[in-house]
């Protein structure tokens, strides 16, 4: 069972005061491709919800330079990175397109923020989240992921029909032996940049083995004993819809993670499994109607309130301090051991 904490208002209290500079929301992005589209919508849907803080993308080295003027435009705050990977020989044993993710441990380095809170670019905010920065320092907090998809099919989780979300339902067999951790799923979390954990996450990952989830497994092991699980309408992983709904109340969910095949709102088609679903059509419409918001654009959000036009909601200085900084792509270089 999650410990601890069960809802939005009385999981933990706040332990210290508020200090917007110091704190970000995070993505990634990396490459060519269309998911560029994604960290606009995540920008916009974080305005929509007035939040009071600014989005910043850490960038491989291989997102091309109009991708970037998209984001800067958008008011993001633009860090260029250096790629992370496994050991050469323990690559073959995960996802190969999860690979690349090992890059995200470059955000535990953005230590001029006090604590960030990471989302992926496939995720979009529907309710302010902001609280979350005020939860207690020292934790890993994220949402308990589910083992029924195909996906987990060669785990002993799968093979029995055991989940975490309902972890009643079917009986951990002792002869399994002990009961698996809980288990996180990596695309949000509330975490605190720190040089020595940021150095410690890559020294230990040289000498990790890979496995198929890369590096949310990765991250798994290495908070195991910080984490703090938090209520899955912080990240609601789509396939939660028609696994168990019963732990589901759409109106409450306030992040959404479209990671199911076929979810993504920018390439959708409603044509893979499950993605006929009225409740997928309704998210993937409520998506394409903050992305297509062209009051959300980040120029036009400075102009509303500079003008007075009603857009008393928007913290102006912020957004124009993370649109100063953005004009600044910071690079940092892997160390030697990466």
């Amino acid at each position: 069972m999650a410990p601890n904490i069960t809802t939005a208002t009385t999981m933990v209290p706040a332990t210290k005061a508020a200090s917007g500079p110091s704190r970000a929301y995070v993505t990634f992005l990396a490459g060519t491709g269309d998911y560029v589209k994604g960290v606009v919508g995540l920008a916009k849907g974080l305005r929509k919800v007035k939040s009071k803080y600014p989005l910043v993308v850490a960038i491989l080295p291989d997102v091309p330079k109009e991708h970037r003027q998209i984001l800067v435009s958008q008011g993001c705050i633009v860090k260029e990175i250096e790629p992370v990977y496994p050991p050469p020989n323990q690559t073959q044993f995960a996802m190969a397109y999860y690979v690349i993710n090992y890059s995200k441990l470059r955000i535990w380095e953005f230590v001029e923020y006090s604590k960030m809170i990471y989302l992926d670019g496939d995720i979009q905010v529907f309710q302010n989240i902001d609280h979350l920065f005020d939860y207690p320092d020292g934790y890993f907090y994220a949402v308990m992921d589910c083992f029924c998809e195909k996906t987990w099919s060669s785990s002993p989780q799968y093979k029995i029909g055991y989940c975490q979300q309902c972890p009643d339902k079917v009986q951990w067999a002792p002869e399994l032996g002990p009961r698996p951790p809980l288990y996180f799923n990596a695309g949000m979390f509330v975490y605190e940049p720190s040089l020595p954990v940021y150095h410690d996450l890559l020294r230990t990952l040289q000498v990790s083995p890979t496995t198929s989830f890369a590096e949310q497994d990765f991250l798994n092991v290495f908070f195991r004993d910080k984490y703090k699980p938090i209520p899955s309408n912080y990240n609601l992983v789509l396939a939660m819809l028609w696994r168990h709904p019963e732990n589901i109340q759409l109106d409450q969910v306030k992040v959404v993670h479209y990671c199911a095949d076929g979810s993504k709102p920018w390439r959708y088609t409603g044509k893979e499994e499950n993605m006929e679903r009225e409740d997928i059509k309704m998210l993937v419409k409520k998506w394409w109607d903050i992305y297509d918001d062209e009051s959300l654009d980040f120029k036009n959000i400075v102009a509303a309130a500079e003008a007075g036009n009603g857009a008393d909601h928007v913290d102006l200085q912020a957004f124009k301090a993370a649109l100063s900084e953005a004009g600044v792509v910071n690079f940092r270089t892997a160390p030697s051991a990466a």
